[in-house]
Order: C-alpha cells, then structure tokens, then sequence
C-alpha cells in the first residue's frame, strides 16, 4: 500500500499513515477498528505477525507527520525485535519527517530508543482506568501510563484515551495529570460493539480537569455523539 493521507476517523494533526506489520495484533481487542463489521477482517491482518516487505519500497519524503503501523501495535510483546528494527530503519531513512508511534505496551518502547529516528512521538492509548476483562489482551492501563511518565521528561508523549470507557473521575483524572503528557487525544467507538460508556457530563468534567492541569485535549470528532452530537 502506498503512503496514505490521513483521513476519516484518524488524528487530524496527523498528515499520513503507512503500515509495514501484517498478521493479526496480538491484543486482540473487542473493538479493533481493523475489522470491518460488514467485511470482516481483510487477509493481510490475519496470521501470524510479519513483515509486508513491498511496503518497504514507500518513499516518505519529508516535511510530514506520519503515523506508523497504524493498523497494528508494532511494540507488542509477540512481535519480534528484529521486525520491529526493520519499521525504524524505514523510518530513519527519511528523517525530515516526524514519526508518530503509538502501542498498548510502551514499556517496549524503551528497548528501542537509540534505534527511533529523531523526530518522533510516542504516545499510549487506555480506555479506562478499570479493569478490561476480556475486552483485550494488552497490558492494564495503569502499565501503560506508568511507562508514558517515565518517558515524558525526555520526549514528545501522548496519551489517547479512545474508545473512552466507563471510568472512576477522581482516579483518572489523577493517572493522567501525573502521567503529564503534551497532549491527550479523546474518541469513542466508532462502530457499535456496545461498549459500557461514560456519561457527557462525567467526560466533560474529565476534560476540563485536565485542562485546567494545563493538558491538551484534541477531541476526536466520534466524541461528538456521546454529547449528542451524532
């Protein structure tokens, strides 16, 4: 696949997305947005982890902020260090371009620092501050979280909290003002698993405890119908 614009429900900030991971993530989220609920899951994100070695040959160019191996989680324990390596040779080849990394297990990321290029940002999605029973396999989000704090004084971190969850204010609220990411992006599902969600007015007043912490918030536009919006 070539290098893509970014469209749809993707991060706005975000210029482009490309993925060189196929194979199934091993986190096996209930609400993964790679399966469509009418399609199903495409062939190339089913199997076992490895590498899409055509999409080797993309030429990133410079002056972009692409999202990389947005379409699964290339620092899960399951994938092999040495595919993740090849990711971020891609990567450094093209250094005028900022890179933007996103895992349910950043504890990963530090295995890989000295190999990242140098414009980067590293960011962790949670959904909640409870327990995730059998919605997935990834790390609790308390790990996460603690992993994204321990990187925030060196490096360019975000958190997103997406699909947002049913979750304790207080605690939450509290994770993330010590986690002191740039920014938090916020979504809900976008395709009706019929997740437990939070009340708008409980994510309102998350929202702007956070602001008032000095936090960014970037809403995501599927926020907008839990705020009735649609």
């Amino acid at each position: 696949m070539p290098l893509n614009k970014s469209k749809g429900q993707m991060y706005p900030w975000v210029t482009h997305t490309h993925t060189h991971l196929g194979g199934e993530c091993p986190h096996r989220c209930s609400y993964c947005y790679v399966d469509n609920p009418i399609s199903g899951r495409s062939p190339r994100y089913t199997g076992e982890i490895r590498l899409l070695e055509e999409e080797f040959r993309v030429h990133y160019g410079e002056g972009k902020i692409i999202f990389v191996d947005h379409m699964n989680d290339l620092f899960a324990d399951l994938v092999r260090s040495p595919l993740i390596l090849r990711v971020l040779e891609h990567c450094r080849a093209w250094p005028v371009n900022t890179y933007v990394f996103q895992t349910k297990n950043p504890q990963r990321y530090f295995e890989f620092l000295s190999s990242m290029p140098p414009r980067k940002m590293l960011g962790t999605t949670i959904e909640t501050n409870r327990e995730l029973g059998r919605i997935s396999r990834a790390p609790a989000p308390m790990q996460r979280l603690t992993a994204i704090m321990a990187l925030a004084a060196a490096y360019k971190t975000f958190i997103t909290l997406e699909p947002i969850l049913d979750f304790d204010l207080g605690t939450l609220t509290a994770w993330v003002k010590d986690t002191r990411p740039a920014f938090i992006n916020i979504g809900a599902d976008s395709k009706g698993h019929g997740l437990k969600e939070p009340s708008a007015e409980k994510v309102q007043t998350f929202i702007a405890e956070i602001q008032t912490a000095g936090i960014e918030i970037r809403q995501k536009r599927n926020l907008g119908r839990l705020f009735g919006g649609g």
